[in-house]
């Protein structure tokens, strides 16, 4: 269970450094020595923490976003793999034409899908840039014609609408996904 103190991985914003007594020390003293080591700590504590934090890049390319999920279940100690957190995957698919007209869209992801590979974020974005309308895909609504879906399988993302929605020509979807 997380402590209260325990927000995320953050690094210090003001290290005090006295730049007198950089200028002025002995690169042969045991106090440059220990300034070395503490430049040394402090580069590798900003190299680990931006390291795990989210990234912000959408790709259109497979990247690690920073992610990280537990462990393999199925890996133990007794197991000839080791159990260690996994790498999320994220890709972005640019679907540029229009939405379809209460029918499907099937599109082409690109990602080699195997019996190990689990999604853990489906989701995706419809842009009308004539109207100015934007919607959020999958889409729920209280008019049953009106949702959204929004699916993947092995080779395609899915898109299905129930009313006529080829006024969005600009859908950014994006997918998230363990591949392990």
């Amino acid at each position: 269970m997380a402590l209260p103190t325990q927000y995320g991985a953050y690094i210090e914003t003001s290290f005090l450094w006295d730049v007198q007594q950089l200028q002025s020390i002995d690169v042969t003293s045991p106090e440059f020595k220990e300034l070395l080591v503490r430049l040394y700590q402090n580069l590798s504590k900003m190299a680990l923490v931006l390291n795990i934090k989210d990234t912000g890049h959408y790709q259109t390319l497979e990247t690690v976003n920073g992610q990280l999920y537990f462990s393999n279940p199925a890996y133990n100690s007794s197991t000839a793999i080791t159990p260690t957190l996994r790498q999320v995957y994220r890709k972005v698919i640019n679907y540029t034409t229009a939405l379809p007209n209460a029918g499907t869209a099937t599109i082409p992801h690109g990602i080699t899908c195997t019996a190990s590979t689990t999604f853990t974020r489906i989701y995706a974005v419809a842009n009308d840039t004539t109207g100015l309308n934007y919607i959020p895909i999958p889409y729920a609504s209280t008019v049953l014609i009106n949702n959204i879906s929004l699916t993947v399988n092995a080779t395609n993302v899915v898109i299905v609408t129930g009313s006529n929605r080829t006024n969005f020509t600009k859908t950014y979807i994006i997918l998230e996904y363990l591949q392990d």
